[in-house]
């Protein structure tokens, strides 16, 4: 099942964050994922990306022939870097 896969990348993304001691929460709103808190602090509506809801960390797929992608990693990365 590839909707399965893709939710692996996102456990693998949060358990290396989980080794460096930051915690990240998400959230879904399909197809939409949103990094919602890192270490217990919630994401602020300016540092809200690519969606309404918090900053979008990816989209699940659509379609079968699709795959899961992260929409910005050096993004991401200064995100977490803030909130650290």
């Amino acid at each position: 099942m590839k909707t399965m896969a893709d939710l692996i990348k996102l456990d693998v993304f949060r358990n290396r964050m989980k080794k460096l001691n930051i915690d990240i929460e998400l959230m879904g709103n399909y197809p939409w994922i949103y990094i919602y808190k890192i270490n217990g602090k919630t994401i602020q509506r300016e540092d809200y990306f690519e969606g309404n809801h918090g900053f979008t960390i990816g989209f699940l797929p659509i379609r079968p022939d699709q795959d899961f992608h992260f929409t910005d990693i050096t993004r991401i990365f200064e995100l977490v870097r803030k909130y650290k």
